[in-house]
């Protein structure tokens, strides 16, 4: 938290298109990073890192003897900074999408329990996501979701494909 609201500031000096922008909410969505200043402090963090690592690369390319890796490392230095932050995000992407498919087992058991049990589909998605909170917290979420979308008044089936869509894994479109 500290971190972030140093960086924020600096995030919000550049300023972002609305399409970057409506990509990185639905990249940050799916790393279920869903706080109002994400973007600003991707940005941020891009411009400290692109700085910090072109500063260290200024420092080595000293003790270097080849003119080439002389003007290499700075600008290696600087594009890794710059895009170290959005690897970050792939692979925070890509792990919860991984704990939510390594999680469905857990989640259509518990699902068929509680409605052998009498409860109705939409009180289960409730049942189950409660149930969850501490074992596949990212999954529970994505079942909240989907819980809020159909007390919002959209359909059923519309709220599960909307999860699909956060959710681009192939079993939890089926």
């Amino acid at each position: 938290d500290a971190i972030a609201r140093l960086l924020e500031p600096i995030g919000n000096l550049l300023p972002i298109s609305p399409q970057a922008a409506g990509v990185l909410k639905k990249d940050f969505a799916a790393a279920g990073i869903r706080s109002t200043s994400a973007i600003p402090v991707f940005y941020g963090a891009k411009i400290v890192l692109t700085v910090a690592f072109l500063a260290l690369a200024v420092a080595a390319r000293n003790h270097v003897d080849s003119p080439v890796s002389r003007l290499m490392y700075p600008i290696a230095g600087a594009g890794i900074g710059f895009y170290l932050p959005s690897f970050i995000l792939g692979r925070l992407i890509k792990r919860r999408f991984t704990q939510i498919r390594l999680s469905l087992p857990d989640v259509l058991d518990l699902l068929v329990i509680c409605t052998e049990a009498g409860c109705g589909l939409d009180q289960a998605i409730v049942n189950v996501s409660r149930e969850l909170k501490t074992v596949h917290p990212a999954v529970s979420e994505e079942l909240s979701l989907v819980n809020m979308e159909i007390m919002a008044g959209k359909s059923r089936a519309e709220a599960m494909r909307n999860f699909a869509k956060r959710v681009p894994e192939d079993e939890v479109k089926k």
